[in-house]
C-alpha cells in the first residue's frame, strides 16, 4: 500500500493548527514575560505555515508526481517529473476526494492521474481514450472510437532489422500524442467496450505494456485526480544527476 500523503499532511496540519491556537488563547497569556515559549509551541508555530501553504496547493493548485513505470512510454519515460493540475477536472475535498466545485471535465487525449478501481489507494497515469457513452474498440492494435478509426502514422520501427515495436503518431479526435505498440499485437490487440455514465476508459500510450481499463475496467468519475500538463524534471536513479532536458507540455 502506497503512503496515504494527503493524509498525514492533513493530519500535520491540523496537529500544528490545533497546538498553536490552544497555546495562544489559553498559555501564552499566562507565561511570564521573560518565560520562552514551549518547545513544542515554537515548532508548531514555524511549521505550520509551510505546512498549510504545502496542503493547499497540493490540494486544490497543483501536484508533483514521478513516473514509476513504463506503461506511458514514448510520451512519458521512468524517472519524469511531472505536474498535475488539480482544478482542471474540478476542486476536490482533499482525502474525501468530493467534487465542491465544477470547473471541466475531462477530454479525450488527455494524459489523466487517477485512482484505479482495482487499488484505490494507489495513484495511476494514463491518457483518457473513451468519454462516457463512448464505445471504444481495438482491431489490429488500431483504435476506434464510436466507430471511428483513431489514424495511425509510423515513426519508428525498433530494431530497425528485426522491428518487434513500432513507434507511432496516434490522433483521437484531432488531438495527436505518440504511442507504441508491438508489431504482432499483444493481449488487448482487439478488444470492445462501452463506457458507462459517469466513468472513463483509459489506456497507456505503451499499448502493449499497459495494464489499463482493457484490464481492470473503467475509472469512475469520483477517483479521477488531476491533469499531467508537464514535465519539469528527468532523474534516473537516487545518485546520477537530475537533467532538464526532457522540460516541457505533455502532449
Amino acid at each position: 500500500m502506497d503512503i496515504n500523503f494527503p493524509l498525514i499532511l492533513l493530519w500535520l496540519v491540523t496537529i500544528t493548527g490545533v497546538i498553536w491556537l490552544v497555546d495562544s488563547l489559553f498559555f501564552a497569556r499566562r507565561r511570564k514575560r521573560d518565560a520562552g515559549e514551549p518547545v513544542l509551541v515554537e515548532y508548531a508555530k514555524s511549521f505550520f505555515p509551510v505546512l498549510a501553504i504545502v496542503f493547499i496547493l497540493r490540494s486544490f493548485v497543483v501536484e508533483p508526481f514521478q513516473i514509476p513505470s513504463r506503461s506511458m512510454v514514448p510520451t512519458l519515460q521512468v524517472g519524469d517529473f511531472i505536474l498535475v493540475n488539480k482544478f482542471a477536472y474540478g476542486l476536490r475535498l482533499p482525502v474525501s476526494r468530493s467534487k465542491v466545485v465544477d470547473l471541466g471535465e475531462p477530454e479525450r487525449g488527455d494524459v489523466m492521474v487517477f485512482f484505479p478501481p482495482h487499488m484505490n489507494d494507489t495513484y495511476f497515469i494514463k491518457r483518457v481514450i473513451g468519454l462516457p457513452g463512448d464505445k471504444v474498440e481495438l482491431k489490429n492494435n488500431v483504435l476506434y472510437i464510436n466507430g471511428e478509426r483513431a489514424p495511425q502514422q509510423l515513426l519508428q520501427a525498433l530494431p530497425p532489422a528485426a522491428p518487434e515495436v513500432e513507434v507511432m503518431w496516434e490522433e483521437i479526435y484531432g488531438r495527436r500524442h505518440l504511442m507504441a505498440k508491438r508489431v504482432h499485437g499483444g493481449d488487448f490487440s482487439n478488444f470492445s467496450t462501452t463506457v458507462p455514465d459517469g466513468h472513463y476508459f483509459m489506456m497507456g500510450d505503451n499499448r502493449d505494456n499497459s495494464l489499463d481499463s482493457r484490464k481492470w475496467g473503467v475509472v469512475p468519475e469520483r477517483d479521477v485526480v488531476g491533469k499531467a500538463f508537464a514535465i519539469w524534471m528527468h532523474w534516473d536513479q537516487l545518485l546520477s544527476l537530475p537533467s532538464f532536458s526532457r522540460v516541457g507540455k505533455i502532449e
